[in-house]
């Protein structure tokens, strides 16, 4: 099965959905998601399909990337929208810019939009690894959810079952470029 089709089996709960919104920060992941669903808008009858980038502006080099996920989504045709968000000072920076990131697709969420998120296989297991370390409990050993409510609609995960090098290989064949994040 090709990926996009297993993204779109995997979205099927969600194709009547009156939009779709990508969390697109640039890098590897939500650039292989935007692409593959913008892609896919061409040949399939899919929700509006929208990107949301946000800003934590905690590196100086952060201040370019919301031009470059503008550039991206012109050459996709995907309207952008760009958040920018304080983070909270505290023990885990980490968790406070996940909170307002959070906050922010919840308040631009419309009623039953559907926010996908490119988290993949191998942050799966990163997941599951820290919470050991950790001491997690039961509960916290679950990981990451494919799907659950958020705001006004669901966050969804279409590509939790997908390695990362088939995303580096997606990529690479269609010769897609993204930033890293020191």
């Amino acid at each position: 099965m090709s990926l996009e089709s297993a993204v779109l089996a995997r979205l099927a709960a969600w194709r009547h959905a009156p939009a779709w919104l990508v969390a697109f920060s640039g890098g590897l992941d939500s650039s292989v998601l935007l692409h593959l669903l913008a892609t896919a808008a061409q040949q399939h009858e899919l929700p509006l399909i929208r990107a949301v980038h946000i800003n934590h502006g905690l590196q100086a080099v952060s201040d370019h990337w919301p031009a470059y996920c503008q550039r991206v989504c012109d050459e996709l045709n995907v309207p952008l929208d760009t958040v920018p968000v304080q983070v909270a000072p505290g023990a885990s920076l980490e968790r406070a810019a996940r909170e307002a990131r959070y906050v922010a697709f919840s308040e631009l969420m419309k009623v039953d939009e559907v926010l996908l998120l490119a988290q993949h296989q191998d942050d799966q297991a990163e997941t599951v690894l820290y919470r050991l370390l950790r001491g997690a409990g039961v509960r916290g050993l679950a990981a990451m959810s494919h799907s659950r409510s958020l705001g006004q609609g669901h966050a969804v995960r279409p590509l939790l079952d997908v390695p990362r090098k088939t995303l580096e290989a997606y990529a690479a064949h269609h010769g897609l470029q993204w930033v890293e994040d020191p």
